[in-house]
Parts: C-alpha cells; sequence; structure tokens
C-alpha cells in the first residue's frame, strides 16, 4: 500500500531512541522508494541549534546505525534532505508557535507525532498540541513505552491523552510486536491447520517465553533503577508475546478483532496472592561476573548507580491462563540483563510421549518442541525425534529449521521500520488498546506491591550466567528445564 503525504515529528528527535532506531529505520524505507516526494521528518528538540548543526548530528549518531551494505550515499542525501530541525520545550506553551509554523497545514498531510519522551510529558505535549491548533483529525499520535509505572498512572495517562486524541488516533507502541518471527507466529497459528488441533492442554505441557540480554544497564541507570525488569520488560513486550501465544482465533486480522482476543487472555491470567507470588515469581539483581570472558561490574556499581538499590535485572515467574484450552498448562517468562547469552524466544512445548515401542526408555525422548526465534536470528524450528542412519533402531532429537532471511532471500524489516510503515498507514493492529495496557497492569501489580512491601534484595546471581538458581527450582518444581538446561550435551 503507497503512503500519503506526511509529516513526521518525532518529539525527542535527537534523542537515543531516534537516532539509534526511527532514523535508520524512516532512512529503509527511503531507500526502498517507499516515502512520498514532499514527506518530511521534523525532529523536535529544546537545544539551540541551527539545521546545519543537527545535521552533523545526525550524521555523526544516526548515520553510524545503518549497516554498510545498505548505506548509500546519494539515497542519504535525499533523506536528510527531508530533515527538519525544531527548537521546542515540550513544558512551555508558547515555543509550540515554533512547531506551528514549521508544520504544513493541508488537511490532507497526514501528520504523526512520535512521543520519544518520559510520560510525564505526553499530557503536556497532548494539551500543547490541542491548544495551538495542531491535534486535527487527521493526526495520529504514537507513545513510546514505558506507558505509566503501575495502573493507576496507565489509567491517568490514557484519560488524559484520550481528552484530546481518539482511541483510533492512537498508537501504543510495542517494538517487539513488529519483529518479523512475532507476526509469523500469527501466520503459522491462524494459516495453517497443522498445530491447530494440538494447540492446547491436551497436548502442549508448557511454554516458556525469555527474552534475555547479555547488556546491563550501560548509561539508562537513572531510568532503569525506577522502573526494574518487571515494568521495563515484563509488562509490555513479554506479555504481548504471551497474547499472541495464547489467543483465541479473531475473527479476522483487523486491529480490533486482534486486539479483542488479546484482551481476554489478559482478562484470564490467574491473579497472584502473597502466598503463590512467594512460590512462583522470582527477582534477581546481577552481581560482578563474566560475559563473553569480559569482566563486567554488578548492577550496583555501575556508573549512577544507588550502592543499596533493589531494583530487579531479572524476573522469572510461572503464569496460568483460566480458559478450557490452557488450563493447567503453565506459563513460564522469564528476562534478565547480563545473562549467559543474547536471545529472544518462545518456545512451545509438548508433552511426552505415552509409551515406547522402541528399545529405548520414554525418558530418552525428548520431546517435541517448537522454538519461535525472535532474536538473534529470526526463525522457527521444529524438534522432532528420528531414526539414526545405520543398522538397528536408535532414535535420536533432530532439528526442522526455517531461517526467514535464508528463506525468502529479502533484506528483513527491522521492527521499527515495519511499525512506523503501519503509523503512517494508520494500521493499528500491532499497537496496544487502552483496555490492553490497563489488563496487563492490573495483572503485574500485586507483584510490584508485594516487592514495595518486602525487606528482602533481590537475588543474586553471577554476570553471564542464565539468573539465580531460584530460576531454574522454579521450573523444576513441575519436574521441568529451562530449553537451556534441556539441551542434550554435544
Amino acid at each position: 500500500m503507497a503512503l500519503s503525504d506526511f509529516d513526521l515529528v518525532l518529539f525527542g528527535g535527537g534523542g537515543d531512541l531516534a537516532m539509534r532506531k526511527l532514523l535508520p529505520a524512516m532512512y529503509a524505507r527511503e531507500r526502498v522508494k517507499d516515502l512520498p516526494a514532499t514527506a518530511r521528518i521534523l525532529c523536535v528538540g529544546r537545544h539551540e541549534l541551527t539545521q546545519e548543526d543537527f545535521l552533523k548530528e545526525v550524521n555523526e549518531t544516526s548515520k553510524p546505525h545503518i549497516s554498510g551494505e545498505t548505506f548509500d550515499l546519494e539515497v542519504w542525501n535525499s533523506f536528510c534532505a527531508r530533515i527538519v530541525y525544531v527548537q521546542l520545550d515540550a513544558t512551555d506553551d508558547a515555543t509550540y508557535q515554533s512547531l506551528v509554523a514549521a508544520t504544513r497545514t493541508d488537511p490532507a498531510i497526514a501528520r504523526v507525532f512520535y512521543l520519544a519522551t518520559p510520560p510525564t510529558l505526553f499530557a503536556k505535549i497532548c494539551h500543547n498540541l490541542a491548544q495551538c491548533g495542531l491535534a486535527t483529525p487527521n493526526s495520529r499520535l504514537v507513545l513510546e513505552k514505558p506507558l505509566g509505572r503501575d495502573l493507576a498512572s496507565a489509567r491517568q495517562i490514557n484519560a488524559e491523552v484520550g481528552r484530546i486524541f481518539e482511541e483510533s488516533q492512537i498508537f501504543r507502541i510495542d517494538h517487539y510486536l513488529g519483529k518479523e518471527a512475532v507476526q509469523n507466529l500469527l501466520a503459522l497459528r491462524f494459516g495453517n491447520v497443522l498445530f491447530e488441533p494440538l494447540w492446547r492442554r491436551e497436548w502442549i505441557s508448557d511454554v516458556q517465553i525469555t527474552i534475555a540480554e547479555e547488556l546491563g544497564v550501560g548509561n539508562r541507570t537513572g531510568y532503569y533503577d525506577t522502573s526494574g525488569a518487571l515494568r521495563d520488560m515484563l509488562q509490555n513486550h513479554l506479555l504481548q508475546l504471551l497474547c499472541i501465544v495464547a489467543m483465541e482465533s479473531p475473527v479476522s486480522i483487523t486491529p480490533d478483532a486482534v486486539r479483542d482476543e488479546k484482551l481476554k487472555v489478559l482478562r484470564s491470567l490467574k491473579r497472584f496472592t502473597p502466598a503463590t507470588l512467594t512460590q512462583n515469581v522470582i527477582r534477581g539483581q546481577y552481581r560482578t561476573g563474566h560475559v563473553n570472558g569480559i569482566e563486567v561490574p554488578g548492577y550496583r556499581k555501575e556508573p549512577g548507580a544507588n550502592p543499596h538499590s533493589r531494583t530487579e535485572t531479572f524476573v522469572a515467574l510461572k503464569a496460568e491462563i483460566n480458559t478450557w484450552r490452557w488450563a493447567g498448562v503453565p506459563f513460564y517468562l522469564r528476562t534478565g540483563k547480563r545473562m549467559a547469552d543474547q536471545l529472544a524466544e518462545i518456545v512451545v512445548r509438548f508433552k511426552p510421549i505415552p509409551h515406547s515401542i522402541f528399545a529405548q526408555s520414554t525418558s530418552s525422548f525428548q520431546p517435541n518442541c517448537l522454538v519461535i526465534r525472535l532474536q538473534p536470528d529470526e526463525g522457527l524450528q521444529l524438534n522432532l525425534m528420528a531414526k539414526t542412519p545405520g543398522d538397528g533402531m536408535r532414535l535420536k532429537p533432530v532439528e526442522l529449521e526455517l531461517d526467514f532471511r535464508e528463506t525468502f532471500k529479502a533484506p528483513r524489516m527491522e521492527a521499527y521500520e515495519r511499525l512506523l510503515l503501519d503509523v503512517l498507514r494508520g494500521q493499528l493492529t500491532l499497537f496496544m488498546r487502552s483496555d490492553e495496557l490497563e489488563a496487563a497492569w492490573a495483572w503485574v501489580e500485586p507483584i510490584l506491591n508485594f516487592w514495595e512491601q518486602e525487606e528482602d534484595d533481590p537475588m543474586p546471581y553471577t554476570a553471564g550466567t542464565w539468573g539465580p538458581a531460584a530460576a531454574s527450582a522454579l521450573i523444576g518444581r513441575d519436574g521441568l528445564q529451562w530449553r537451556e538446561e534441556a539441551l542434550p550435551e554435544l
């Protein structure tokens, strides 16, 4: 679908997200000639910079995030000609006149406001956009996470933003939903008949969803220490992935049909009590260790960190869904920083065979697993048992693998690239609705409240490992293992 003309206004246009992700994503669309000839990107910042100074900063900061394979100087120069720097203080009403002067007034031009700012500024920015006449029916608003700190603040953001913009104009972004593998999970489930009869409690043993990072908090200590892994990763990314796995078939791929089904999953999640929290939720914090052979400091020793911080850098929990399809199937969610590997994956593990007809015990059979890899290499993997070549009947695990890059021989579209295209087209399917956001916060809030009242520190784990030993004990109580622990030794 061709894009209509637009003005994309990036609040926080000189910030880390804009430079590392948003501008390179838009350059990628310039390279394939997706952008209308007169479309523009207005980067809003509070620093006094000339247009020339800002473009120099874009060249120094954003250009290195474009791979050498896709960089073309002529395309880059054409792309930079679209960028306009607008100096504006988001908290100062008077400065918005500079934005009014910079934007085009033609009602046929889509006006997209991307708020890559702290959420405390969302309401103020929306109010000022309305006051100066820029919040119009053809405007769209993109809200970057974190969308609140708890249920009350999320509701407040939704209410304040909702006074200015209609729900159909609001795009709450979660970049994990822009990954090809996540969209292929929808295709796998609802474009094929193969798995649907098996996609239920009678045949599935457990589901594991992991987002693991080798990196520490880096220069985000100030933000992270008030957020932690639960707010930063689990409440949004992990729960959205859980919804895609567990949702019923929507009546169509239209935005509200898909989001209605995701909302049902969130509302079906079994709520935690203080008793079940202590058994089924693990929080940890990394200590000094080694990642890829290099010694790295513990969280409390990171630059600018509170030496007594109780902020969690790791969360693992067991979730349950109270529906006929999923009753009794544990969903294990796990995320952490400074872990043994950089990966994001969904593992759907099927139940073991009930009886072996071969000269091997059932315990020697690895259960079938469907692995959806989100990073570093997006793809699908199905683990089966197969006969080894030669005499006799000896079975061993094998893998059927689908690598999206190799199979389709096409450049991979990055998550922000995909989602920005959807925003510019007005397509809401991959974005959270307000009731989804609030349902997610309602489910995690008992965990937050419990931790605030608890006096114990997060469990320590050595950087470069898979988290606290208690995370293995959590899944081990059900006679299971995390996937990396269950893999056979080579």
